[in-house]
Order: C-alpha cells, then structure tokens, then sequence
C-alpha cells in the first residue's frame, strides 16, 4: 500500500489507496475504517500524515466522520447528467431508486417581485409555495422551494404535489414542458438544510436556481433546491 521510497508523498498514495478500494467495492457504504493510530501502527507512518489523507477524502465525500464513532465509507454519489430535462421522480426511478417526497408547506401567497418577474405575471399575483424534501430509497436528497403561477397550474393539491408534479401537469392539464435554465454554486449548509437533509451545519452543499419553460416560452415554474454535496454529482458532456 505505501512505498516510503517512492517520490510521491506518503500521504497521497495512502489517499489514493482507499479512494481506490472504496471504487472497486473492497470498502463498502458504512464500513468503519481503522483509527488514525491503527492505520500508522499498520503503515509504519505518522498520525498526521494519516489524518492529511483521511480528511482529503473526507472533503471530496469519499469518507465522512461521526463524532465519537470514527470514520465510515459514505454512499456512492448519485450522478446526473446535465442533458435532458426530468423530472426528480423520473430521474430518480431510471436509477432503480424509489423516489418519494416530504411535503414540508403548501400555500398560496402573492408573489413577491422577482418571483413574479421569473414567472412574468403581475407583481402579487397568486402563486403556489412548495416547499418539499425530496427522498431517494428513504434517505434525504434535496429540499426543494417551487413557486408556480395559480392561473397556470391549475387546482393543485397537496395529494398532488406529494406525486409527479411533472406527470400532472403533463397528463392532466395538457401542458407541455420544454426547457429549463438553471445556475449552481456551492454553498454551506444552514440550520435548515441541517434538519431536513440530515446533514451538518456548514457542511457543503449544491444550490441550484432553475426557470422551467412551456414549450411556447410561457414560464412553468421557478425552483430553488439545495442538494446534499456528500450523495450527489452533476457531469456535463461538452462537445467542441
């Protein structure tokens, strides 16, 4: 596993090491790793040198820590591809994942001015406030706020909204989804992510803005959707 002869530094080819057995499977999701001490005990190596390659894998959301249990293998990130627009259910059910959601609110508010700027409808016009945790297979992916014009979508419930969103608009109302814009960056999670996607305050996570579109251009919807960094990927395929 380490070649103390080698030019690369030790802590690299340890890290390289476990990133390596945690792709092959050798390391399954939820396996307790050794402590530091043992790992330097084994490798003939310092703590420090350990803990430099362990919290490197534990910043790209290989491994993750639990106070006072130790290290563990996290799950394997779910992938999206940035091509083609679906769906969370859909995205989710082409994976082999039982999609599902928590409706955490559903109202009707008037819509502030770029909400209703996004949507391009009167400023304090009806819209709808979703405000959801969307679940894979049981464990939190997301939470996810949708804001919808009241005179588009019409007679949404919350039996409805806790479903297919999509699938009602399509098959119901007839309407015709053809596009979306969306923006990413990476923030640190707040109180609120913390208690609904089960993750630590200040942990990263991916913030995504998206304006979905009718096929004639008429605004669908405008969704802000925090997604937890340590389950989730985004890839684009970039053609020159």
């Amino acid at each position: 596993m380490i070649d103390k002869h080698s030019p690369t530094p030790i802590y690299f080819q340890l890290e390289h090491s476990l990133r390596r057995q945690i792709e092959d499977g050798e390391l399954l999701p939820g396996e307790l790793l050794p402590s530091e001490r043992e790992f330097a005990e084994k490798l003939g190596i310092s703590r420090m040198t350990v803990r430099q390659a362990i919290t490197n894998l534990v910043n790209e959301g290989f491994l993750y820590r639990q106070k006072g249990r130790g290290t563990f293998v996290s799950e394997k990130k779910l992938e999206q591809r940035l091509s083609g627009l679906t769906s969370f259910t859909e995205d989710m059910r082409m994976r082999g994942l039982t999609p599902a959601s928590k409706l955490l609110s559903f109202k009707i508010i008037p819509a502030d001015v770029k909400t209703a700027e996004r949507l391009q409808i009167q400023d304090y016009a009806s819209v709808y406030e979703i405000i959801r945790v969307r679940l894979a297979d049981e464990v939190p992916m997301a939470l996810e706020t949708v804001y919808m014009s009241v005179n588009l979508v019409k007679d949404l419930t919350e039996k409805l909204v806790s479903a297919s969103l999509y699938t009602y608009i399509e098959n119901e109302l007839s309407l015709s989804i053809g596009r979306a814009a969306q923006s990413m960056e990476a923030v640190l999670a707040t109180e609120n992510e913390e208690e609904h996607l089960l993750v630590p305050k200040g942990a990263p996570v991916l913030f995504i803005e998206r304006n979905t579109y009718l096929t004639n251009g008429t605004p669908l919807e405008h969704v802000k959707s925090f997604y937890r960094a340590d389950r989730y990927k985004l890839t684009v395929d970039i053609n020159r």
